[in-house]
């Protein structure tokens, strides 16, 4: 099994989780923030990966903390849990229509980190979620798993739909991604034999 668990604790977080690359899209998620709980369930579901959390932080400052740090984490959890990569397809790509939203979503678990982020999302809050920590969140993400993530907003008008669409669009790259190429699992997708 494709598991890891990591376990975070700053002066800001105490972030406690868990994931398996070979799930079924099982979730329970608290983060402490009400819509990255959503999204978060919502990646697991469609990812088909299973996915438990919990994260103390100090959300009576600003949601940054908890949001980043949680990006973070999931990024190790990643990371771990896909070792040396051994027999993944390695790329993913998703174009998900969500209303009138669509977002490409494009990944390369390449060992080398880097975030094109282009998405406009056009208010500052979801509810009491500040949009801008969407790139927080993501540019985490990245940076731990070690993988290159382009995103790119196609359409869209709707603050939610936009993040939603984004989180969902990752998720079946990202299972793309992982999965397992049963003709040549035991080989590292790579010319250099390590990613």
């Amino acid at each position: 099994m494709r598991t890891a668990e990591i376990i975070r604790t700053t002066k800001e977080t105490d972030i406690r989780l868990s994931l398996n690359l070979d799930g079924t899209g099982k979730s329970e998620i608290k983060s402490g923030v009400g819509f990255l709980d959503h999204m978060l369930t919502l990646f697991a579901k469609h990812g088909r990966f299973d996915l438990t959390l919990t994260c103390n932080g100090d959300t009576y400052v600003d949601d940054h903390h908890s949001v980043e740090d949680i990006g973070i984490a999931l990024g190790q959890a990643f990371e771990q849990a896909l070792s040396d990569k051994r027999g993944i397809i390695r790329y993913g790509s998703f174009i998900l229509p969500m209303d009138e939203t669509l977002i490409l979503a494009a990944v390369d678990i390449s060992g080398r980190a880097y975030l094109n982020y282009d998405l406009h999302i056009p208010t500052e809050k979801v509810g009491t979620f500040d949009t801008e920590l969407t790139e927080e969140f993501f540019l985490g993400f990245t940076r731990n798993a070690n993988l290159t993530l382009h995103l790119k907003q196609l359409e869209g008008r709707n603050s939610h739909h936009i993040i939603e669409g984004t989180f969902k669009c990752v998720a079946r790259a990202m299972k793309q991604a992982v999965a397992i190429d049963e003709a040549f699992k035991d080989e590292i997708p790579s010319t250099k034999g390590v990613l």
